[in-house]
């Protein structure tokens, strides 16, 4: 789709940033935009958290990509395509995609509710096990779809960007200010653990509360109302999109782990030692793992190790 709105040129990460932080600069190419996709911009409010530009346009949601990740626009799209309608958990449709001036853009439907994460605190028991179950559902719903055809899409040899993750492992976490005492452990621990194989399957990758949309229902019970944010998905290991699951929305909540494992269709006798160190391996590899910043936010291992590490962040007893 070719439109004419200008949109302040952002071809460097830093010109992103500058660009993310005047919204003044930003409003009038989104604005034009929006007329140019035959939206009324009347209203447009941009959403306050998040790492890419995002409005709300009435009913609809328009999300903006920037040049250097310009790429993601084509992975939402393409991806939101093959899951809608397809997940127990609603996901937008979308009804433009496209780019101009540099940006890629995606207009999509607006969802209802507000991130789990806002609301966390007030959901019962009953809501928990109700959510862990459906999530748990929607994940192994979502890795049965076929994958949709996304030129250049990212990583293209799966195996490849695992290698490089492992390889590179302790180098990123040391430079993430990760404390020596578990930087000496790193090696051994991946060393030791089996990931095993199996067929690459279409992930979210950042399965976490702010991408998880909840609202009451009429018994006043919370519920799942949307899965957004899908630019970041890969296909590759299953297990690879647990780390989210357990760092983002269980976060040693051991019962809503335990409950959306099974969900998926782990068996009890597998839920054990062995599921769990895979699933902190993966969580040590995982794209965006910052272990020295999740230490400071998560449940605190009863000793210092790896082992104890992986015991309590992907606990389901």
């Amino acid at each position: 789709m070719t439109v004419a709105p200008t949109l302040p040129p952002a071809a460097t990460e830093d010109a992103f940033d500058l660009v993310r932080a005047d919204e003044d600069a930003l409003r009038p190419g989104v604005r034009r935009l929006c007329r140019a996709l035959g939206v009324d911009p009347a209203g447009l409010t941009r959403f306050p958290a998040g790492s890419l530009p995002v409005y709300a346009v009435g009913d609809l949601v328009l999300k903006l990509f920037p040049q250097v990740h310009v790429a993601e626009y084509r992975v939402e799209a393409g991806v939101l395509g093959a899951v809608h309608g397809a997940l127990p958990i609603p996901t937008p449709g979308v009804h433009a995609a496209g780019e101009h001036d540099g940006w890629g853009y995606v207009l999509m439907d607006r969802l209802p509710g507000v991130p789990l994460d806002r609301v966390w605190e007030r959901t019962t028991a009953a809501d928990r096990d109700r959510m862990a179950d459906e999530l748990g559902a929607t994940l192994a719903a979502l890795h049965a779809l076929p994958a949709p055809d996304i030129p250049d899409w990212w990583p293209a040899d799966w195996a490849g960007f695992v290698a490089t993750q492992r390889q590179e492992c302790a180098a990123r976490q040391r430079a993430l200010g990760l404390a020596e005492p578990w930087l000496a452990q790193l090696s051994a621990f991946l060393d030791r653990v089996r990931l095993g194989d199996g067929p690459p399957v279409l992930l979210h990758t950042e399965i976490m509360r702010q991408h998880l949309l909840v609202d009451r229902d009429a018994t006043g019970a919370w519920r799942y109302t949307g899965l957004i944010d899908f630019e970041p998905a890969m296909c590759g290991a299953r297990e690879y999109e647990f780390v989210g699951l357990g760092c983002f929305v269980s976060e040693g909540d051991s019962r809503f782990l335990r409950r959306a494992l099974t969900a998926y269709g782990y068996g009890h006798g597998e839920l054990d030692a062995e599921l769990r160190r895979r699933l902190l391996a993966w969580t040590l590899l995982h794209r965006y793992a910052n272990l020295a910043a999740w230490l400071r936010r998560l449940p605190a291992p009863a000793e210092p190790t790896l082992d104890a590490l992986a015991d309590r962040w992907f606990a389901t007893d």
